[in-house]
């Protein structure tokens, strides 16, 4: 889809910054799953935005320059928050969702100052050699719904991720239909490779966190 055509089909989201900006985020009135910005993506940006990593009168702030990847991207919400905050981001996603990653990343262009943003193709369980070296970061939202996806998903966290990595997976607890079988499958088949650690709700945002949505910290074994 050209970017004129996502124009005409899209509604913004926007974003709040601490500094008092906006992240302005165009989703999909029609369409499938990476065309909504979901509320696990927002639980996400707004962590990343959080004192432990970014505290500017303290002078903190963990992403400036960081090497960052998110997977699953959709509207690049996530991304777009952490190239805000200085960090080097690549969104990637399926070919279909490339059109509406530009539109919002053209759309967001004044707020990255310091880091930058680009968009690119990763399907999952193929290769990644584009994306070497590891990055420092890998960004995760609410991408663990499709029991075909969890292997190649897996398979890509394993190949992305050198043993500096901290990948961060934000995703909504969903009771409904395939969703916990699909869960269970996923971090079963995780914790065989990694560690992960679920992060308290006093470390994320007070205003942007939900009981159902969880955020994990995951590694690599050594």
């Amino acid at each position: 889809m050209a970017e004129d055509a996502v124009e005409s089909k899209c509604f913004v989201r926007e974003i709040d910054k601490n500094d008092g900006s906006i992240v302005k985020v165009k989703q999909c009135y029609m369409g499938d799953v990476g065309c909504v910005v979901w509320d696990a993506a927002i639980v996400l940006a707004k962590y990343l935005e959080t004192p432990q990593f970014y505290e500017p009168s303290a002078g903190v702030n963990v992403w400036a320059g960081r090497t960052v990847l998110e997977l699953g991207a959709g509207t690049g919400a996530v991304g777009l928050m952490a190239a805000t905050l200085g960090a080097q981001v690549t969104v990637t996603d399926l070919e279909e969702l490339q059109a509406l990653l530009r539109v919002n990343i053209e759309e967001n262009q004044e707020l990255i100052r310091s880091g930058s943003i680009t968009a690119k193709v990763l399907k999952w369980g193929e290769d990644v050699s584009e994306f070497f070296p590891p990055p420092q970061y890998i960004l995760i939202a609410d991408c663990i719904y499709y029991e075909q996806s969890v292997v190649p998903l897996v398979e890509s966290l394993k190949m992305l991720s050198g043993p500096e990595t901290c990948i961060i997976c934000c995703y909504e607890q969903r009771t409904e239909g395939v969703n916990p079988k699909v869960e269970r499958q996923f971090f079963e088949l995780l914790k065989q490779h990694f560690t992960c650690e679920e992060i308290s709700s006093d470390k994320q945002d007070p205003q942007f966190s939900s009981p159902d949505i969880h955020i994990l910290h995951i590694r690599r074994k050594v």
